[in-house]
């Protein structure tokens, strides 16, 4: 049977479809209404309503999503903050109408890696996604740690470590400030560079300004850079993993 894959992320939400031999049958990328949680809803169905009418159906789906599914079924922690306290993988079935399977996009993201992608074979693996939020997911010989609160591995949202005297402490959706995510995701890059620079340059923009040359936009990223070691470097001293992966958009 094929296997349609669904990433959720917050700025964009991207369909493959597998074969049974894992190879890329159909692959669609559409933006994240992230504002309203039926329109949510609506692009995931769309995609799947799309990928039946190219023919792959029968296939399996499995989604990955930025938060976790709590025990009551709702969703939690996610900076996607329409999906939270709403029960999305219920509300999924029902539109698609057959098993959806879930789990947080950092897990999703750990597993493969330590499977057969670059922490393939190691003891500790830590994966970060580094994208509109940022988030973590952490694999012991070969399993997902998830905790008993669906937790593991919730890295932005400690307090970015080792902060400087003149260093910023945006506000959090989590209801605290200067976590890890605020500025070390996308949003967080742009909004240090608004701050220390003017304008209102996206993280894309600003990297392809650093390459040509632009030195505020140089500063920018060497702030990110040293932020992102920082913070790095408190997962080190917790978990000394074999091999730290990062990914997402940043």
């Amino acid at each position: 049977m094929n296997r349609l894959g669904i990433d959720l992320g917050g700025t964009k939400t991207e369909a493959v479809v597998l074969g049974p031999d894992g190879a890329e049958r159909w692959r669609r990328r559409v933006p994240t209404p992230s504002a309203r949680y039926e329109d949510t809803l609506a692009a995931i169905g769309m995609l799947v309503d799309a990928a039946r009418q190219a023919g792959h159906a029968p296939f399996s789906i499995g989604i990955g999503t930025p938060g976790s599914l709590t025990p009551a079924g709702v969703m939690k922690n996610a900076n996607s903050e329409a999906l939270n306290g709403r029960p999305l993988q219920r509300d999924l079935v029902a539109l698609v109408g057959q098993p959806v399977a879930m789990a947080n996009d950092a897990n999703c993201l750990v597993l493969s890696e330590a499977t057969d992608g670059a922490g393939a074979g190691a003891p500790v693996v830590f994966a970060a996604i580094i994208g509109t939020g940022t988030g973590a997911g952490i694999a012991v010989h070969g399993r997902v740690l998830t905790g008993p609160n669906g937790l593991a591995g919730e890295w932005g949202h400690n307090p970015l470590p080792w902060r400087e005297p003149d260093e910023p402490a945006p506000p959090c959706y989590c209801g605290r400030r200067g976590c890890i995510e605020t500025l070390v995701s996308g949003p967080g890059l742009a909004r240090d560079h608004a701050a220390r620079h003017g304008g209102a340059l996206t993280a894309e923009q600003i990297a392809t300004a650093a390459q040509a040359g632009d030195a505020p936009c140089r500063a920018t990223l060497e702030r990110h850079a040293h932020r992102l070691a920082r913070a790095l470097a408190s997962v080190i001293n917790l978990l000394d993993p074999d091999v730290i992966v990062l990914g997402g958009g940043v």
